[in-house]
Parts: C-alpha cells; structure tokens; sequence
C-alpha cells in the first residue's frame, strides 16, 4: 500500500503524478490485462485509467486526495474503464499462462514450463466456472493481492459482502480441486 502518494499528490499533484504513476502502474496494467483481451487493450485501459485518476486528483481538494486509498480507487478506475470499452464486445480475461516467466534457469526447463502453463490452464478453468462475483472477488484479493478495504472500494460492495464471496470462491475452488484429486486416484487404481 503506498502511503506516501495521497500526502504528496495533495501537496503538488503535477510534480508527485509521475511517482504515484511508477508505484502503481504494475497493478494498474495488471487489473487491465486481467479485464481485458490482449495485452493492447490492456495497455489503452491503463493509461485511459491514469488519465482518469490524473483528471480526477485535478478536481479533489486536498482534504480528499490525502484521505485517498489508492489501490481501491485505482482498481475501481480500472474496472470502470474495461467495463465501459467492453460493453460492446464480449466479456474475456487474461489468462494466468500470461504470468512472466520465472528468472531461476531451472524453473525455465520444458518440463517445469509445461508443467507451470498446464497448471495454470487447469487454474484458469477452475476460476472461470465461478460465478463473476465470486471469481473477480478471488482475483482482486489472491492474484492481485488488494486487500478487503481496497477491494471495497474497487468493487464498491460492504466489506462483509466481499469477504463471502472470497470465502465462497475459495470453497469452491477447494472442492473443485479435491474432485480432480479424487478422479486421478480413481484412473490411477
């Protein structure tokens, strides 16, 4: 959580931007890639995504901007702003293959690379039978890691509404996966 941004983009807006900017960019990019189809549309939502906080901070009182929790109000942005261009198109999501590839040379084998992109085929699947609800609740707290005070901003929902779904979307996945266990060791006997 970046605590020093609200106090400085209330003090000069134009000269902490840039930080505020660098700070968050990755979640920002993140949120998009994960709302949206390809990596472009994820690059146009982000930076449709700062132009809106940038407009927005040009409008806040000090007061307001300083009280500020970033990641919530930026992961709402984002959301807003993928929701607005995809009305028209139908709805898609990154999938967790596009995740970097990892720097330990070992993790980068054929067989650790396919073993890793299988895993997040069957990951992707399981997320994706989850009602929306549930399953951006997931995503926002586990893969994006925003916590619940940041995810009630972002989704605009009390925080007890969110922590069910995040509870529910865990449940499911859990049982989800102990039946994929249960069939492998009923194909393995």
């Amino acid at each position: 959580m970046c605590i020093e941004c609200p106090a400085a983009l209330a003090t000069d807006p134009r000269a902490a931007f840039p930080t505020f900017v660098r700070h968050h960019q990755d979640l920002v990019y993140g949120l998009a890639r994960r709302w949206t189809r390809d990596a472009a549309d994820a690059e146009d939502v982000a930076q449709d995504s700062f132009l809106r906080a940038w407009r927005a901070i040009e409008r806040y009182p000090p007061e307001r901007i300083r009280e500020l929790h970033t990641r919530g109000w930026l992961a709402r942005i984002v959301r807003n702003v993928a929701h607005n261009r995809a009305r028209d198109a139908a709805p898609a999501h990154a999938t967790l293959e596009d995740a970097p590839e990892p720097v330990d040379p070992e993790a980068r084998t054929p067989v650790a690379t396919l073993m890793r992109r299988e895993s997040a085929r069957t990951w992707a699947a399981r997320l994706a039978q989850l009602p929306d609800r549930q399953r951006i609740a997931v995503e926002l707290r586990h893969v994006h890691g925003l916590s619940y005070a940041e995810m009630t901003e972002a989704l605009e929902r009390p925080v007890n509404t969110i922590k069910s779904d995040v509870h529910r979307g865990i449940r499911t996945l859990r049982a989800s996966m102990e039946a994929a266990d249960d069939l492998e060791l009923e194909v393995a006997r």
